[in-house]
């Protein structure tokens, strides 16, 4: 049974070798796909985004719970990695993998799931948050876990990881993904309700 949990889902599988052909390293862990996973099953009529498609994994992981309602957009600046994933992907409309810049994605926002895994985490983290639909769940990787409050990376405190992690209009925690690696992850607020007594 722990087998079949810990299985990897056809389209991971094809995406994890199209990386390997051309020399791609910087697709997602297993464990943040399964993170993945579990947040497109959670929302089974969202608009699901990514931004850094690299060669699809995150996007074969984000499909593999995708719900037949759903829609999943991707995009990728590098183009052949793009034409890779897209074949990937080929055969099932609900997936759109763009070539360009991250910005792109805003046309299809708000985003009910968002993998910011490439541009706009580190460069433009306030527009990432303004693509969340309320209740929309946004998953970023890559960061090192901390002991320390603030977070701390190399010594310094990780401005990023905090602006994510106290940002007013976000509910966020960090997540364990290996011993050495950690996300986080967090849901958009619904528009304050003023309460007059």
């Amino acid at each position: 049974m722990l087998m079949a949990e810990r299985a990897v889902p056809p389209r991971v599988a094809l995406a994890e070798r199209a990386a390997t052909e051309m020399g791609f390293t910087k697709s997602c862990l297993p464990d943040v796909g399964r993170l993945l996973r579990l947040t497109a099953t959670a929302k089974p009529g969202g608009v699901i985004a990514e931004s850094g498609t690299g060669s699809g994994v995150g996007t074969a992981w984000l499909h593999s719970g995708l719900g037949a309602g759903a829609r999943l957009v991707t995009v990728e600046r590098e183009e052949e990695l793009a034409r890779r994933a897209s074949g990937i992907f080929a055969d099932d409309d609900r997936v759109s993998v763009l070539t360009g810049d991250w910005r792109l994605l805003e046309r299809h926002a708000p985003f009910d799931v968002f993998f910011c895994d490439g541009g706009g985490k580190r460069d433009a983290p306030g527009q990432v948050v303004e693509l969340l639909a309320p209740g929309g769940v946004l998953v970023l990787d890559d960061f090192t876990p901390s002991p320390h409050w603030p977070p701390r990376f190399e010594g310094e405190v990780d401005e990023l990881r905090l602006f994510y992690l106290t940002h007013p209009d976000l509910d966020a925690t960090e997540v364990l993904t290996t011993p050495t690696t950690s996300a986080v992850v967090a849901a958009r607020r619904p528009g304050r309700v003023e309460v007059t007594v």
